[in-house]
C-alpha cells in the first residue's frame, strides 16, 4: 500500500456545530470560521435601489435595440426580447413589492 491509498479520507476531522449555521467539518488543529460581520456592517441592505432599477431599464432598452443590428436569424431577436422582457416582469413584480410593502423605498 502506498501513501496515496487513502487520499480523500479524512480520518481527523470533527463535526462543529455553529450558532446559527449549518454544521462544519473541521480538521484536526484548525478551528472554524467565525464570521461575525453581517452583510450590514459593510453596506449591503439587500436591495440596489433607484440606481439598480435604472440600470435594468437602460439594460432592456439596450437588448431591444440589438434586434436592429446586422444578424439574419429571428432566433437572436426573440432570446434578445424574452430577456428584456423578463426583466422588466421582474422589475414591475420588485415595484409592486416596494408598493405593498411597510417600509417603501
Amino acid at each position: 500500500m502506498s501513501g496515496n491509498d487513502h487520499l480523500g479520507q479524512q480520518t481527523s476531522a470533527t463535526v462543529v456545530a455553529q450558532s446559527n449555521r449549518e454544521e462544519a467539518i473541521v480538521r484536526a488543529g484548525s478551528q472554524p470560521v467565525h464570521d461575525a460581520d453581517r452583510p450590514e456592517d459593510w453596506g449591503w441592505h439587500g436591495e440596489t435601489g433607484k440606481k439598480g432599477r435604472i440600470g435594468v431599464v437602460i439594460a432592456a432598452l439596450i437588448l431591444f435595440s440589438f434586434q436592429f443590428t446586422n444578424h439574419e436569424g429571428d432566433v437572436e431577436n426573440i432570446w434578445l426580447n424574452a430577456i428584456a422582457a423578463g426583466l422588466l416582469v421582474i422589475l414591475v413584480w420588485d415595484w409592486r413589492r416596494r408598493k405593498n410593502a411597510w417600509r417603501s423605498e
